[in-house]
């Protein structure tokens, strides 16, 4: 077991039409369209400058609505079969810490409007992050058993299984 502890401030919080996870899109390529704001706390908005011109943005936050840390063993939203956790993306984790790459609409005094967002209305905010291909997508990435059809992802929607 490490020795090491971190704590951690929200530096703003997401907000967004899901007012619980049951229903909710399980990943931002199911809620394309869906929009959201990120509202910074006031001293963090001077790091918003130059934000604006990047199309995508990394949201970091904390799963604040998925409970407890459950089993090492899931049954993931998109399979019939447990899995191992971190050969997942279950939110109820060691460390509920969530990302979500979404669509930059515009930055303007402490916010940032968002298309394909995935949270829960209220999720507190860690960090952001710019998206950037060239570092953020390598060109030789497998899925492993996530073997799925981009329809099935943007269809689905959480159940509740990890509440």
């Amino acid at each position: 077991m490490s020795e090491h502890r971190f704590e951690y401030e929200p530096i703003g919080c997401i907000e967004t039409p899901f007012e619980s996870p049951e229903g909710m899109p399980i990943q931002p390529a199911g809620a394309e369209g869906t929009e959201g704001t990120v509202r910074l706390d006031e001293e963090y908005t001077e790091g918003l400058r130059d934000l604006d011109g990047f199309s995508h943005c990394i949201l970091v936050y904390h799963l604040h609505e998925a409970g407890d840390a459950g089993s090492l063993r899931v049954e993931p939203f998109l399979d019939d079969k447990e899995r191992g956790l971190f050969a997942t993306r279950a939110p109820r984790r060691p460390n509920p810490i969530g990302l979500s790459v979404v669509r930059i609409g515009t930055v303007d005094e402490g916010e940032v409007t968002v298309t394909g967002i995935d949270v829960v209305d209220g999720t507190p905010l860690l960090d952001i992050k710019p998206f950037v291909p060239g570092f953020d997508s390598p060109e030789d990435a497998e899925t492993g058993w996530l073997d799925v059809s981009p329809s099935e992802i943007r269809t689905e929607r959480s159940d509740g299984r990890f509440l």
